[in-house]
């Protein structure tokens, strides 16, 4: 299981461990928390095709799809 802060997001570098559309490096861009400071939406970039979608940040624990860093 991987660490994740939410606080610690913005700006974090993470490979997907399954390569999808040559997409394997990716880049937290965007975080948006709440009045209560819960995250509330998290933005990654794939860095080979500048694609941007949502994930849910708890997905980003599971060390079976993703690894902290650049590897």
């Amino acid at each position: 299981m991987n660490q994740v802060h939410p606080k610690k997001l913005l700006h974090s570098k993470w490979t997907a461990l399954h390569v999808k559309n040559k997409e394997k490096h990716f880049t937290v861009v965007e975080v948006e928390f709440d009045d209560l400071q819960n995250l509330i939406r998290c933005v990654m970039l794939a860095v080979y095709s500048q694609r941007s979608f949502e994930i849910a940040w708890r997905d980003l624990k599971d060390s079976t799809i993703w690894k902290t860093g650049w590897v």
